[in-house]
């Protein structure tokens, strides 16, 4: 029999920690290959992790609503398999290897054994009420904040827990120079409404309502939010969709919608102005080298995430089309990676979906705007003909953008919006794809 290590795996290179949300294999059940032992969360995304090995799970190291850190050891499974020396638990293994001791040893292991303290203490110095993940308090201790502090913060994790990006938030706040800028979120006295009488139905917010309730707050506090709005003559856009979309589908298995043409105009624009592809850190402007655009996508549940089309504008719009489509089907069923809801650099939310004209979305925070688009209407509208002034049907939208005051002025939000717009109007009625 060997026994094999079942490590928590690396999910993006920005996520140091998941949450246990559930065990789907108990102690002692058999587990076969690719079996799903154990479904967990990061601050982005839920995950699945699948058994690499066929035998018997004999070995729980986390209880569900537990933090785990990258490559720690969640469970083991015991097989029939030869030792994997890699992940095998050597249980004959010494505990303590004794070495001769000399000056030299001592000088050496003397530094080592006070700065393993020094680290101990990280620890206990934030033990308090709250539990608080091994990352979150080496942070805090290495920023100097305290365990008071440290409890103000709203956290965004599984059970309100602290996450890195909480705290980041809190150390970004404030370290700005600006001393005008909104303080941090910290705890809220509860209000307490009048009962009831037993005629409301009350429903708790699951783990990713509450992440979206806390991130939106922040997104309002960090970000003075303005909003410009536009309306786009998409007549030809229309009518080219109308024409390819049957062929299209036939040839590529795959529907093509309106969202991947707007994707395609928003970065376009971003190249146009690489100044609104920027993120905020106190008073420096960081300019993104790459162009990756969110798609915002309403789940079956009600909640919202939001994919990642990386450097979108390198890609085709067949390219986009197929990143989209796949981006969307696996959000609606749970399958999207970590690395797939993060690192955007500018979000895209599509309102007419749901037959709304326009509307004023919260920044997806670390970024500087986010667009919506409306549904597309049948107007009459005046056209400027060589004859004179006509009246024609004509396919129009509403765009609106909300974009953060501090580093979009109104000529750059104005200005870019108009910029999409155009590269909407400007659709070529005879374009191939």
């Amino acid at each position: 029999m060997a026994q094999h290590e079942i490590l928590l795996p690396k999910m993006g290179e920005s996520v140091a920690e998941a949450t246990i949300i559930r065990w789907e294999k108990n102690e002692g059940d058999t587990v076969a290959i690719e079996d799903i032992l154990v479904e967990i969360a990061t601050d982005k995304v839920d995950s699945e992790v699948p058994s690499p090995v066929a035998g018997k799970l004999i070995k729980h190291f986390f209880a569900e609503n537990d933090v785990a850190r990258v490559g720690d050891v969640i469970a083991i499974i015991e097989t029939d398999a030869e030792t994997d020396a890699s992940h095998q638990v050597n249980n004959d293994a010494p505990i303590v290897e004794t070495i001769p001791i000399d000056t030299e040893t001592i000088e050496t292991v003397v530094p080592q054994i006070e700065q393993a303290i020094e680290e101990v203490k990280i620890f206990t110095a934030y033990d308090g009420g709250k539990f608080y993940s091994p990352l979150v308090k080496s942070m805090a201790q290495e920023e100097g904040i305290t365990l008071q502090q440290l409890d103000a913060i709203i956290g965004t994790g599984a059970e309100n827990r602290v996450t890195k990006h909480d705290l980041l938030q809190f150390i970004a706040a404030n370290n700005s120079a600006n001393s005008e800028l909104p303080k941090p979120i910290v705890q809220q006295a509860t209000v307490t409404q009048a009962p009831d009488n037993g005629t409301d139905e009350i429903v708790e917010m699951d783990r990713m309502r509450k992440i979206i309730a806390d991130h939106m707050v922040t997104s309002l506090h960090i970000a003075p939010h303005v909003t410009s709005f536009v309306e786009a003559d998409v007549t030809n856009m229309v009518k080219w969709r109308d024409k390819i979309k049957t062929s299209f589908e036939k040839r590529e298995g795959i529907k093509i919608t309106f969202t991947p043409i707007f994707v395609e105009a928003v970065a376009k624009a971003l190249k146009d102005m690489p100044m609104v592809n920027v993120s905020v850190n106190g008073t420096q402007i960081i300019k993104k080298k790459n162009i990756h655009i969110g798609m915002a996508t309403a789940l079956p549940s009600g909640n919202l995430i939001v994919p990642v089309i990386k450097n979108a504008d390198q890609l085709s719009l067949l390219g986009i089309t197929k990143a989209v489509n796949d981006l969307a089907s696996r959000a609606r069923i749970n399958k999207l990676q970590p690395d797939e809801v993060q690192g955007g650099t500018f979000t895209l939310t599509n309102l007419g979906a749901f037959g709304n004209i326009m509307g004023t979305p919260i920044i997806n925070q670390p970024q500087v705007a986010i667009l919506a688009v409306g549904v597309i209407q049948k107007k009459p509208a005046v056209l400027e003909t060589e004859f004179g002034d006509v009246i024609a049907i004509r396919h129009k939208m509403y765009l609106s953008m909300s974009y953060d005051h501090r580093v979009v002025d109104g000529s750059l939000g104005g200005a870019f919006i108009k910029k999409v717009a155009d590269y909407l109007e400007a659709w070529d009625v005879n374009r191939v794809v």
